[in-house]
């Protein structure tokens, strides 16, 4: 098993940035890539970003190029998601997950991912 907690939302206006963390634990050693995703009230999982742990290869939705920035730190066995520029449309809560084996196709669908976090709440205020 691989546990996986997610830290750094809070409530933040317009324009500002956050950096999402995600610190993983356990049997760490199965785990090859890892992902954030976020989920609007109503709305479906929405994939935001991989990235590789070995190589540090990484993925973006469109919709997040240019002010998301995923990032981990191996030694740590955390993951980051630096986000400028917040918009209210950013609003969501924001989960980390992991996964032992993704590729181009498959790191935008939640069902690749075995391990999930609990989720950390984002608000972007206008």
């Amino acid at each position: 098993q691989v546990q996986l907690v997610e830290s750094g939302g809070g409530l933040v206006q317009a324009g500002g940035s956050l950096r999402l963390s995600c610190a993983a634990s356990g049997r760490t050693f199965s785990t090859n890539a890892m992902g954030w995703f976020r989920q609007a009230p109503g709305k479906d999982r929405e994939f935001v970003a991989a990235i590789s742990w070995g190589g540090g290869i990484t993925y973006y939705a469109d919709s997040v190029k240019g002010r998301f920035t995923i990032s981990r730190d191996k030694p740590r066995n955390t993951m980051y998601l630096q986000i400028d520029n917040l918009k209210p449309e950013d609003t969501a809560a924001y989960y980390c997950a992991a996964a032992s084996a993704l590729n181009i196709v498959t790191m935008s669908k939640p069902g690749a991912y075995q391990y999930w976090g609990q989720g950390t709440q984002v608000t972007v205020s206008p």
